[in-house]
């Protein structure tokens, strides 16, 4: 919000008023005064953005007072005379300290003046409130706005209220852990432990003390007794990160705990049971890892009762930017600094194909955060290699036989959902105006009347 605005003798001045409408300020000060009163220690005290004062002498005292404080470089200031000749107001107008208007006053002309103002001030506020703030809804321990990020937060919340078994699909860097956490905290099990293991950084020598745990003396090295993860994890929910990359040995031992709740500690002739909430994830495609064979088929139907895709960032149109400002406000707040992208970054940041995700920009900004003095700008992105390339699951297999325009118009409805239906941003992602998007999906609008 902006400082309130000082008013003095407003009754000379009838159309101030229209600045309370504009949206730069909150809270006006009328004050009635006259030059007899002691002006400065008031506007001193007075915390304002905008000074409107009625003025036909300044002494020497005032001149020196307002040049050596920092009134001149805080306050906007219009200052109000009958015409008189002022030397000592000359002087302070030639310091720039803002407007002087003589008698006749051009109302009209004092109102645009008093509008630039509101205009800066609302940019200036608009810039601190960027800084330090996220306009990203949220969902948990997840943040977004994007249709994409709503459908997945409606999703957990559905199955966050069962015990089902759920495999998170999605690329790295999307944010697995993190759904995970979110469905372990919209669930019956919350105050419970949480616990997260990555199967593809287990040594297969340990991988079943690991997931089981051991006794003291079990095998070399055991000096005492261990708690594997599912023991860690009793009441709670245990997260299987990278499930696909469990050696496929081993993956038939999980196999049987999920089918039968029992486990045994590696060196233990004791069965224990299983009582926790299981949630996998990978970042390979399910279908194609049990044809590679890197996982069993039935370990897949255990795991997948409920299977969750999660978008990748590309896919999540105005996301992208809202995440590097959310990313940077939060930066921000830990540094107490006021450092802002420009305007060219937030464009820069939109373009990129971020094929490490929301990871690899949130390692983009700190990086950029650190290079940049105030305001960020795409340079600063420069030592960041970003893979422009695209992957081999970006490239389009069209089938056989599908027409050009076919083609047109389904790029045209992904781009379309990909930016929630915002025509513009759709348009020049597309490289084509709006009028012609229009023409466009007013054509295929009829065309599906037709076919009725």
């Amino acid at each position: 919000m902006g400082r309130p605005v000082l008013f003095y003798h407003v009754q000379h001045f009838q159309t101030a008023q229209q600045i309370i409408n504009l949206p730069s300020a909150k809270l006006f000060d009328k004050i009635e005064s006259s030059i007899e009163l002691d002006w400065l220690p008031q506007l001193e005290n007075a915390n304002v953005d905008v000074a409107i004062i009625e003025l036909s002498h300044l002494s020497p005292a005032d001149l020196a007072t307002v040049t050596e404080s920092e009134l001149m470089s805080d306050i906007e200031f219009i200052f109000l005379s009958e015409g008189q000749p002022a030397p000592n107001l000359d002087k302070l107008m030639s310091f720039g300290a803002g407007y002087h208007f003589r008698q006749p006053f051009d109302m009209a002309l004092i109102d645009d003046t008093l509008a630039d103002f509101a205009n800066e001030l609302k940019h200036k506020t608009s810039q601190r409130q960027q800084a330090f703030s996220s306009d990203l809804d949220q969902y948990g321990l997840l943040v977004g706005s994007s249709r994409a990020m709503h459908k997945l937060y409606r999703t957990i919340r559905k199955v966050a209220a069962t015990e089902s078994n759920v495999l998170i699909i999605g690329e790295s860097g999307t944010g697995k852990e993190l759904i995970a956490n979110t469905i372990h905290l919209a669930g019956d099990r919350a105050s419970e432990p949480f616990i997260a293991i990555n199967c593809g950084a287990l040594s297969p020598e340990l991988v079943d003390s690991e997931l089981f745990g051991h006794t003291k003396g079990a095998f070399t090295g055991a000096h005492r007794d261990h708690s594997g993860v599912f023991e860690q994890a009793k009441g709670g929910s245990l997260f299987l990160d990278e499930v696909t990359e469990m050696p496929i040995e081993h993956q038939v031992k999980l196999l049987r705990v999920l089918e039968n709740n029992e486990y045994r500690p590696v060196g233990s002739n004791q069965l224990k049971k299983a009582d926790v909430r299981i949630i996998a994830a990978t970042n390979r495609d399910p279908a194609q890892a049990i044809e590679d064979g890197e996982l069993r088929e039935d370990l897949y139907f255990r795991l997948a009762h409920f299977p969750i895709g999660v978008p990748p960032l590309r896919n999540r149109g105005k996301d992208i930017s809202g995440l590097a400002q959310h990313f940077l406000a939060y930066r921000n707040v830990e540094e107490k600094l006021n450092k802002s992208l420009s305007d060219e970054a937030i464009e820069f940041i939109q373009q990129q194909p971020w094929q490490g995700n929301v990871r690899e920009l949130k390692h983009a900004i700190e990086r950029a955060y650190i290079l940049a003095d105030n305001v960020i700008q795409p340079s600063h992105f420069s030592h960041f290699t970003l893979d422009s390339t695209p992957s081999q699951e970006d490239y389009v297999q069209i089938p056989e036989g599908m027409r050009l325009d076919e083609l047109e118009k389904i790029a045209i409805y992904q781009a379309l959902e990909n930016f929630e239906g915002n025509k513009n941003d759709t348009a020049k992602q597309l490289g084509i105006s709006v009028k012609t998007l229009y023409n466009k999906l007013s054509k295929y609008d009829d065309q599906a009347g037709e076919s009725e």
